[in-house]
């Protein structure tokens, strides 16, 4: 009866309790292990179907319930289900290090390759075996067995590390109120946003207006009120969370230096000099002083852009707001002033034209007609009475895939945007197991009978997060390790997603996913041009801004030391130096909330984003170049780029895709970085 051991359709989530979490990961670990124990026992030699099928059934049943787990604990946060993944999560992890040090499991798939059968295994299942051979030495698995030891303690105490940054952050949020009694006060928001925050309020028993640090209630905030000491206090407060400015239990400093302590730990174990080797192995990236060298250029080439940028934001701030100095929760609300003034729209203005439904009909338009398929809302058992469930299907019918919709932001769920698996596709005894995809953002919710409106920025992110999504379900491979996005290299992942983001700017496709919200008019072309004109708008502060964290990201995990003098935050301190034109106030604590790369997978890895960009600017290029609802490049993208998944190198099937390796040259033109000369190809 427990749902999460239920493997024969989707997951049974009105069914779910936390006190099924114990039973079925203790049922679970038992299954993999017994499995293990039977694949390394046997005498004759490994065979694809003998050795790597049953290991991948009983692997992928505990991921596909502790999968679930982790989602709900992401989006429908609660202190019971807090506590039991908090829990099991050390058991879970626990297993896939004993996994990756089983020297017999090692020796089973050095014998695979080594075999004659292996030659006989389609790209995919040759890919995927050496995946294995790689991520079993990065595991430990030729490490003496004291070295065993240590190396998996160690890894179970930064996942515990990592759940506790999050959880810290995630509650600090939460945590925040500011009840503004004052109508006046909340001059220039708008009203959209004045509404939820009344609503807020009264939810809660309170008179006035509710606002928090989850993003359709700050953001607004930063860019539209007039009240420089409310944009000031809320600033504060954002950027100080999970440090030693709040509650002394969520405070991450600690945390962060602990777990940099501890990959720098594993990656000696494994005989590497720091932590950023041992996450390049698996990526494009060659070295440490590669992406250094490429991020190092990239700033080069913006920095003066910026400077620009802030210049003109000063002269404009000063000379049209009164504000002689420009400090840091000014540059959202004078960035915006500025637009409106120079392009005669605001992104508030531009909201009203992108409803939530006349988007995602949009959305689903685009790819519709780019790969071939087709698109319709279907019925599953959901977390929350928000989502929603969309199948994908050939034209004949055939089930592609499907996806869980998770738009709009509540207090149970973290923040920002993202894509997960539920079931990722692969070839079974009865047939083909089609994939299943979380999508989660934080937009603001339907207020009375409207309907949520998006900004522009918000557009752009449900195409992004949307873009991995097809990712994952438009695969055609097979094997269950490099299926969909596993096994795609990290600084390769965005390119999907990072390439959809093209689609928001082009008016041929915008202008028929837009619908003012009283009018029902579309979207004016005469506005679209304005946003376009705006679309490089402070495009090089923002740069600097993404390569600062990059940076600050690969330094402290490349030739850093955690035992010395020198803190994250001198670290931080020393890259802003070097490449930001805004130097924030010193009680700013980012690495504090800086989950990607302390609380998720992003450790040496967030110049993926820029080296990504490099990709999805040139792939779009081709579109460019035959036209951007083109189905024949379309049908070339799909069958090379998101149907191959992880079966080849990144680089192989880009070459495959655009005929040639990537160049910069596409993401500076649309970047509007185009004077100077070009920066090394990534």
């Amino acid at each position: 009866m427990n749902p999460l051991l239920d493997f024969s359709g989707l997951p049974r989530f009105a069914d779910f309790k936390p006190e099924f979490v114990g039973p079925a990961v203790s049922q679970l670990l038992s299954e993999v292990r017994a499995v293990t124990e039977k694949v390394t026992a046997e005498q004759d030699e490994p065979t694809w179907d003998s050795f790597v099928v049953p290991l991948d059934d009983s692997i992928e049943r505990l991921r596909r319930a502790w999968g679930q787990v982790a989602h709900l604990n992401a989006v429908m946060n609660s202190p019971q289900l807090r506590e039991v993944y908090n829990e099991n999560l050390p058991q879970v992890t626990q297993l896939f290090t004993e996994l990756a040090q089983n020297e017999s499991l090692y020796l089973r798939y050095k014998t695979l390759q080594a075999s004659t059968h292996f030659g006989d295994l389609s790209e995919a299942q040759r890919k995927f075996i050496e995946n294995e051979l790689r991520d079993f030495r990065l595991g430990g698995a030729d490490l003496a067995a004291n070295s065993k030891a240590e190396f998996k303690e160690n890894a179970q105490q930064l996942a515990k590390l990592s759940s506790r940054f999050n959880d810290n952050l995630l509650d600090e949020t939460n945590d925040f109120e500011l009840i503004v009694a004052d109508e006046s006060d909340l001059a220039g928001i708008p009203e959209d946003v004045i509404d939820a925050a009344r609503q807020t309020a009264e939810n809660e028993g309170k008179s006035g207006w509710k606002f928090t640090l989850h993003a359709p209630s700050y953001l607004p905030v930063m860019q539209y009120a007039d009240n420089r000491s409310l944009r000031e206090q809320i600033y504060r407060a954002f950027v100080t969370r999970a440090s030693e400015y709040g509650s002394p239990e969520h405070d991450n400093t600690s945390l962060i230096t602990e777990i940099l302590k501890l990959r720098r730990r594993q990656a000696q174990l494994l005989g590497y000099a720091d932590y950023a080797q041992v996450s390049l192995e698996p990526k494009m990236a060659q070295s440490a002083q590669q992406v250094l060298k490429f991020l190092d250029d990239f700033a080069a080439r913006a920095k003066p852009y910026a400077q620009h940028d802030l210049e003109e934001l000063r002269s404009f701030a000063a000379s049209e707001l009164g504000l002689k100095s420009l400090e840091a929760w000014d540059l959202a609300y004078a960035s915006e002033k500025l637009r409106v003034s120079r392009f005669a729209f605001s992104d508030q203005e531009v909201k009203q034209y992108f409803p939530e439904p006349k988007v995602l009909e949009g959305m689903f338009r685009v790819v519709q007609t780019l790969y071939g398929i087709k698109i319709a809302e279907d019925e599953a058992p959901r977390w929350n009475e928000d989502v929603r469930f969309y199948s994908i299907r050939h034209p004949n019918g055939e089930l592609v895939g499907q996806f869980y919709l998770d738009l709009h932001a509540r207090s149970t769920k973290r923040g920002g945007a993202w894509m997960d698996d539920a079931i990722t596709r692969r070839k079974k005894n009865d047939g083909i197991q089609t994939p299943v995809a979380y999508l989660n953002c934080n937009f603001s919710s339907p207020v009375g009978d409207k309907p949520a409106l998006l900004t522009h920025d918000e557009v752009i992110t449900l195409f992004h997060e949307f873009g991995h999504g097809l990712h994952h379900l438009l695969t055609r491979v097979d094997v269950l390790g490099v299926s969909g996005i596993n096994g795609v290299e990290w600084d390769a992942v965005e390119l999907p997603s990072q390439f959809m983001e093209n689609y928001c700017w082009e008016w041929n496709v915008l202008k028929d996913m837009t619908q003012h919200v009283e009018s029902g008019a579309a979207l004016p072309k005469e506005m679209f041009d304005k946003m376009h004109a705006a679309k490089n708008f402070n495009v090089g502060m923002q740069t600097v801004r993404q390569i600062e964290f990059s940076l600050f990201d690969m330094m402290i995990h490349h030739g850093y030391d955690p035992d010395g003098p020198v803190t994250p935050m001198q670290v931080l301190a020393r890259v802003r130096d070097q490449v930001a034109v805004v130097i924030p106030p010193a009680y700013n604590r980012f690495p504090n909330s800086f989950s990607h790369i302390f609380g998720g997978g992003y450790a040496a890895g967030y110049y993926s984003y820029k080296w990504a960009e490099v990709l999805s600017a040139d792939a779009f290029s081709a579109f460019e170049e035959g036209g951007v609802l083109n189905q024949e490049v379309g049908k070339r993208f799909r069958d090379e780029i998101l149907a191959k998944g992880g079966s080849r190198p990144a680089l192989k099937s880009f070459v495959a895709f655009r005929g040639r390796e990537p160049t910069i040259d596409a993401l500076l033109r649309h970047s509007g970085m185009t004077n100077e000369s070009v920066v090394e190809r990534a």
